[in-house]
């Protein structure tokens, strides 16, 4: 099922989410809600809180052939490489506009996956930027927190006259 997006600034999206304690049938019914809700986007990860769903769960597809999402419950990055990737994010929660984010260009993670056994990965490229983008919204952040004081209010500035 397609969820809706909660939209900045609500305070979920400043809310550091809960972790899971295991991964049950409820879990992977959230999982499968979320897939749907990025695939229609279209996008290339998701995190629960974006929906309303404050635990620490994630989804990222970033294949080309779509259909090869990594499930994710308490993703944390174990390792993150010292050269840097640019890339314009954005999110549904703050439609219409983007900035470009540097990040790590590879990461290592370390999460639950859909068997509930403890999986470590390596993401490189766009996986790496979206894998580390929506561990950030698990944290409270979004990814306009990583701009200046100056380029975040402008930013936040434009999506307000958009909206209206």
């Amino acid at each position: 099922m397609k969820r809706p997006f909660v939209m900045w600034p609500d305070a979920r999206l400043k809310t550091v989410a809960a972790n899971v304690d295991a991964v049950d049938d409820e879990v992977r019914a959230i999982w499968a809600d979320m897939v749907e809700t990025m695939e229609a986007m279209p996008g290339v990860g998701l995190a629960a809180v974006q929906i309303g769903v404050m635990r620490r769960l994630a989804v990222v597809d970033a294949s080309q052939e779509r259909g090869k999402a990594v499930l994710m419950a308490n993703p944390e990055i174990l390792h993150a490489s010292a050269q840097l990737r640019e890339h314009d994010e954005a999110s549904p929660n703050l439609p219409g506009v983007s900035a470009v984010i540097s990040r790590p260009r590879a990461v290592t993670v370390r999460f639950l996956n859909e068997s509930g056994e403890m999986e470590e990965r390596d993401f490189v490229g766009l996986w790496a930027t979206s894998v580390q983008h929506q561990i950030d919204h698990l944290a409270g952040k979004m990814y306009f927190d990583h701009l200046s004081r100056t380029k975040r209010a402008m930013l936040i500035k434009k999506a307000g006259k958009l909206a209206r």
